[in-house]
């Protein structure tokens, strides 16, 4: 959708990014020296791009997920995946999963529906979209690299959430119930297409020295 955007429609939204310090991970308010979720992927590593297979440039399947370090007395897990550098006030919601099972765990390649993918059953709620599926990351040409981050949220209490939850229903139970998180950045960007790479100069012929 966005990688038809014009470059110059990017060029101009440049400075305009959400910001890190927007994501959920960040804004929810959990205490300094609280329990820390290590997050992982079998797809790509903290801060390295994101696999074509997973964006809007494949397939757009989600990516596996996993994590370890749940505490012990967690009720339920929530995963939340925002985009911080959106050219939106607040960071762009594309995938929101609750009602985990409150222990080390997964989710699997494709557990979250997505065009000819039906998921794996699991919880989804509304990305930005309204959209109870997978956004597949579709940064715009030329606004530079987006990082899309991965949180994984334990909460001591299993909130009753609705059918499919949006941001803000899932971000309140956060804000109340919360009390462990982990975090995982990919990356993704769409080249410029108005910028040019000069041709390379025919080699000449090879002269014996």
């Amino acid at each position: 959708m966005l990688e038809k955007l014009p470059d110059v429609i990017g060029h101009a939204l440049h400075g305009v990014r959400a910001g890190l310090d927007e994501i959920a991970f960040n804004t929810i308010g959990l205490r300094a020296g609280m329990a820390s979720i290590r997050v992982t992927s079998l797809a790509f590593v903290d801060h390295a791009p994101l696999p074509d297979r997973y964006t809007a440039d494949g397939v757009g399947r989600s990516p596996p997920l996993e994590w370890v370090g749940v505490p012990a007395d967690a009720a339920a897990l929530v995963v939340v995946v925002e985009d911080a550098d959106s050219p939106t006030p607040h960071p762009l919601v594309h995938a929101l999963v609750v009602d985990l099972p409150p222990a080390d765990g997964n989710l699997h390649e494709g557990a979250l529906p997505s065009v000819d993918n039906e998921g794996d059953g699991s919880h989804a709620g509304l990305n930005s979209y309204l959209q109870a599926a997978w956004l597949p990351p579709d940064p715009p040409p030329g606004h530079g690299v987006h990082r899309y981050a991965f949180q994984v949220f334990a909460l001591g209490t299993a909130p009753s959430f609705s059918s499919h939850p949006g941001r803000d229903e899932v971000f309140e139970a956060l804000r109340a119930h919360a009390i462990a998180s982990g975090l995982l950045i990919g990356t993704c960007e769409r080249p410029d297409g108005s910028i040019k790479l000069p041709e390379s100069a025919p080699a000449g012929p090879l002269v014996a020295g």
